[in-house]
C-alpha cells in the first residue's frame, strides 16, 4: 500500500520549516540584496516541496522536502549568501539570511526524519 493516514509530526515540521525559509527568501529580496529573477528557482521549489509534502500521501513524500531544503542550504553556500549570516546591514538581510539558513536546516532533519518514519511504519 502506497499511503499514509495523515502527516506526521517531522511531516508537519517539514512543511512548516520549509515555508519559513521561503519567508527568509523573501524577505532577501525584499531588502535588495538578492539577485534573482523574476521568478526565483528556489523559492518555486521550497513552496512547490511544501506543497507536495502537505498534500500529497505517498509514505516517500517527505523526502522531497528534505531534498528541496538540501538544495538550497547548497545553494546558499555556493551563492555567497553566507556572508549575510555575519554582516548586519541591512537589518532585514542579515534576519532573512538567519531565518531561512536555520530554517532550511531543521527542512533538511525533519524531511529526514519524517521519511525515515514514514519509511517504518510502511514496512
Amino acid at each position: 500500500m502506497n499511503t499514509r493516514s495523515s502527516l506526521s509530526t517531522a511531516g508537519k515540521l517539514t512543511v512548516t520549516a520549509l515555508l519559513v525559509t521561503a519567508g527568509g527568501f523573501v524577505l532577501q529580496m525584499a531588502s535588495g540584496v538578492t539577485n534573482t529573477p523574476t521568478v526565483p528557482p528556489g523559492l518555486v521549489t521550497l513552496l512547490v516541496a511544501a506543497g507536495l509534502v502537505a498534500l500529497l500521501s505517498w509514505w516517500w513524500m517527505s523526502v522531497v522536502g528534505a531534498f528541496a531544503g538540501l538544495f538550497n542550504l547548497i545553494a546558499f553556500v555556493v551563492i555567497g549568501a553566507v556572508g549575510r549570516l555575519v554582516e548586519p546591514s541591512p537589518l532585514s538581510s542579515f534576519v532573512g539570511a538567519w531565518i531561512m539558513f536555520l530554517a532550511v536546516i531543521v527542512a533538511v532533519v525533519a524531511g529526514s526524519v519524517a521519511t525515515i518514519q514514514n519509511y517504518r511504519t510502511h514496512s
